[in-house]
């Protein structure tokens, strides 16, 4: 227990894994926790102590089952192991920590999710500057960033980490910024110094200086990245070779998504449990490299027009090259996850079963070159150029590594055959030894003329050869005897003891060659780090466009024309998701959407509740997001000017842990749009001010609308969908503002959703009849009814007070007839037209059975 709480004192805030004999030992609060977490029972030990110490515990050989429990728990795990054989050790085992598992830290991929990566991530203010940090430390990407505390909340956003790393000193800052989303750790201030951070990133990357990464003039970037480094260092993992490089996450390179937009969209994940993110639909890749990528594609669309050029051409190849797409996902689906193999060999946590997996993806690496290199297009040519075959590499693997090897290193059959001549032979003893006893046996029959000589074993002799007494005159001299029994003599020869000192070491030497042999596999591995991390990227960015070419040709999309000018333009444009999901036989309607910066700037969209407004902004949106990155798009046609920023405002959402209401949340999203507009801005608005009073929201939407119209320095291209239809005016006085309606039919009192937008304004919202499809009860439709065509009579625009304190009483009487009842009007005239005081008894029973039969009718 004293070493325990030593080696416990090192690792404050960890779980302790203290290995004892065949068990990871927990004890005190960490056994509690564990027990809890892992559902293993609790016990108590007095351990020569005075109190009992809680106590719970696992076999060793179960820690890959138990460990992603307790990480995902959100629990840093120290696992400390026996650093000596106790058969050898002198009093106490040596012990220590040999690996601290994090959140943020883990290569099992028990703990790993292949189509996420598991971002650790380090955050350092420094007055309105904040660097922010990210690292997969399972692919060894690696990326620096510095921006205001809206950029790096925006990354957080976008890359999701699973843990966060932050100086204590800054606690209430951070907290501020990221909230209680993800798993915290803090660490000591000195930690946090520039040239401290500088230093270590430079004697990491074995270079003079960082200008070669692109991240020399990030300071705070700098000191995040740095602060990862140590933290690695820290936690045991000295063996990041395969980090070979940083990158910059370069603002002005991609498109603008603030954390509200990628919320809103379902890029990445939907807000509603059963909901489909957009994802789902454009991930078609077969590789676990190509689904990571592909998300990062997705959050950071480009600015580059080149690049979205490139990929486009590829797409476009690919659509029209159907076998083409299905040869290359034929050998891409055997490739492993590359980047997560090379990365356990760097570290050397790399099992068999995984190396010989190395060795597939190899294999099927080199016909990937030769497809690409055999196609027409200049881009698939140079991609194919970058991919290294490794063949070196490969041929060792396949000569020397078994075919079917087993997960660990010490059950055997890891080495083929015929490659070493000493474990060749053991293997002979230790797997042949009857066979070998047995030739014995005969010769020495042959040799001596015993016939009932017999070759055997116990535990006292080991091995020894029985003979009766009949035979003992025809024993050799060189015998050399043992044991005398009643009927007959045990000997032993010389070369009996040398082949049981083989036997009975064979297997112990095999394991220490074979471990070698594969040690050495793993280093010869490791030469090759760089080349293996560039063939998964490479890799990586065709099955991603693979991906969008099948897509595109399963879904109908169009390659759109990506342009330098202001203009956007889709023809029959389409909800990527939302058509997906429809029922059998249900087609999507589609619709169009012109925005430039001279003619159409804004456009005001009127119409009913649950008309399909909403999903006409998230559509457009989709599509320019979906262009940007690269893909096609559910269009007829697109034309896509190149937009930087992209901002939403749609649905409605409490912050209540805040204290921050609906229109709170809603204020707060559309006055950071409006703050950060640019040229190149497209901005989507949803029923804006909807969250307050009729006329406050009014005002508010009105004067959101000329603010974007009249801005001094930035015409933003506006969708803005509301329910207030007396924005229409504003095209009346403002000459980019146009007014559209997504329109309905009438039919016997109900409408019918066309889904269509059309020009014009609407001066209908339907909320009743949407109230009354929604199954509101009959009697508060009908008071709605009445008191809307109260609201509606003229004098409301000119007394609208007067006209609320005139709005008729409720009398609460219950009514036969539902609201807007066709009947009602019949059984009206018919007691209309009766005289009460001339009807004759049978002539109102006559009535009165008519307007039976009318109800029954209903």
């Amino acid at each position: 227990m004293k070493q325990y709480n030593i080696i416990k004192a090192k690792y404050p805030g960890a779980m302790l894994l203290f290995r004892v004999g065949d068990f990871y030992e927990t004890f005190g609060e960490d056994a509690v926790k564990a027990s809890r977490i892992l559902d293993i029972v609790l016990t108590k030990r007095a351990n020569g102590t005075a109190s009992e110490i809680p106590l719970a515990g696992f076999p060793h050989h179960s820690l890959d089952a138990y460990l992603p429990k307790l990480v995902r728990a959100g629990q840093r795990v120290a696992i400390c192991d026996q650093l000596e054989d106790p058969k050898f050790a002198q009093g106490i085992v040596k012990r220590g920590v040999t690996e601290l598992v994090t959140p943020g830290i883990a290569f099992s991929d028990n703990v790993l999710d292949v189509k996420r990566n598991n971002y650790l991530s380090a955050i350092h203010i420094s007055g309105e500057s904040v660097g922010i940090a990210f690292l997969d430390v399972s692919t060894g990407e690696f990326f620096a960033s510095q921006g205001n505390t809206m950029y790096v909340d925006k990354l957080l956003q976008s890359f999701q980490p699973a843990e966060v790393l932050y100086c204590k000193n800054q606690r209430n800052k951070i907290t501020g910024l990221v909230a209680d989303k993800y798993a915290m750790f803090h660490l000591e201030e000195w930690i946090f110094q520039h040239q401290f951070a500088y230093d270590k990133l430079i004697q990491h990357f074995q270079t003079n200086s960082l200008k070669g990464f692109g991240i020399e003039s990030l300071p705070e970037g700098i000191i995040a990245a740095g602060c990862i480094l140590h933290y690695l260092s820290e936690t045991e993992h000295k063996d990041v070779k395969h980090i070979a490089t940083i990158s910059r996450l370069e603002e002005d390179r991609y498109v603008w998504l603030d954390k509200f937009t990628i919320r809103n969209l379902e890029l990445i994940y939907p807000q509603q449990e059963s909901g489909v993110p957009l994802i789902d639909i454009l991930d078609h890749s077969v590789t676990p490299m190509g689904s990571r990528l592909m998300k990062k594609w997705l959050v950071l669309p480009l600015r580059e027009k080149a690049i979205i050029e490139e990929r486009l051409d590829v797409v476009s190849f690919l659509t029209k090259e159907n076998q083409f797409i299905e040869q290359l996902q034929q050998h891409l689906k055997q490739v492993g996850d590359l980047e997560r193999l090379i990365s356990k060999v760097a570290v050397r946590r790399i099992n068999p079963r995984e190396l010989l997996q190395l060795k597939k993806s190899l294999h099927h690496t080199n016909p990937v070159k030769e497809i690409l290199a055999g196609s027409a297009l200049p881009q698939l040519k140079k991609l194919a150029d970058q991919l290294n075959p490794c063949q070196f590499l490969f041929d060792k693997l396949e000569t020397e590594l078994f075919e079917e090897p087993p997960i660990v290193t010490n059950q055997g059959r890891l080495i083929k055959e015929g490659i070493n001549k000493e474990l060749d032979e053991l293997r002979a003893i230790a797997y042949s030894g009857k066979d070998y006893l047995l030739q014995l046996q005969q010769r020495e029959i042959q040799n001596t003329g015993i016939s009932s000589l017999k070759v055997a074993y116990n535990k006292v002799f080991g091995y020894y050869l029985e003979v009766t007494h009949a035979h003992k005159d025809k024993v050799p001299a060189s015998w050399i005897r043992k044991q005398t029994l009643v009927n007959a003599e045990r000997y032993v020869t010389e070369e009996l003891k040398e082949y049981e000192e083989k036997i009975l070491h064979a297997e112990d030497r095999i394991f220490t060659i074979e471990q070698q042999m594969f040690n050495a596999l793993v280093l010869a591995a490791a030469e090759y780090v760089t080349q293996i991390q560039k063939n998964a990227q490479v890799l990586a960015k065709i099955d991603c466009l693979g991906s969008f070419a099948s897509v595109a040709i399963k879904n109908k999309y169009v390659r759109p024309e990506i342009s330098d000018s202001r203009v956007i333009s889709i023809k029959d444009g389409r909800h990527p998701v939302i058509e997906k999901q429809l029922p059998l036989g249900e087609n999507f309607i589609p619709n169009d959407i012109y925005l430039d910066d001279e003619t159409q700037q804004i456009m005001v969209i009127t119409g009913p509740n649950m008309a399909g407004k909403s999903a006409l902004l998230r559509q457009t949106a989709l599509i320019v997001l979906m262009a940007q990155m690269g893909s096609f798009v559910p269009a007829s046609s697109a034309w896509i000017g190149l937009v930087d920023k992209v901002f939403t405002r749609v649905g409605a959402s409490d912050n209540l842990s805040k204290g921050e209401s609906t229109f709170m949340v809603e204020m707060t999203e559309t006055a950071s749009i409006l703050n950060n507009l640019s040229e190149r801005s497209l901005v989507l608005m949803d029923e804006i001010g909807r969250g307050t009073s009729t006329y406050d929201g009014i005002s508010i939407a009105w004067a959101i609308v000329e603010f974007l119209h009249q801005h001094p320095k930035y015409k933003a291209k506006t969708l803005f969908a509301t329910h207030y239809h007396e924005l229409n005016q504003l095209a009346d006085d403002f000459p980019r503002i146009k007014n559209y309606n997504v329109s309905v039919k009438e039919a016997a009192n109900k409408i019918i959703f066309m889904r269509k937008l059309q020009e014009g304004g609407s001066q209908h919202s339907f909320g009743i009849h949407v109230a009354q499809m929604a199954g509101m009860p009959t009697q508060i439709v009908s008071r709605a009814n009445e008191i809307m065509h109260h609201l509606e009579k003229d004098k409301i625009r000119n007394h609208p007070d007067a006209v609320f304190k005139e709005i008729p009483k409720n009398n609460y009487q219950l009514k036969i007839f539902e609201a807007s009842d066709p009947n009602f009007m019949k059984v009206k005239n018919i007691l209309d037209k009766l005289d009460i005081n001339t009807i004759s008894p049978v002539e109102a029973l006559l009535k009165l059975n008519e307007i039976k039969l009318i109800l029954q009718a209903k």
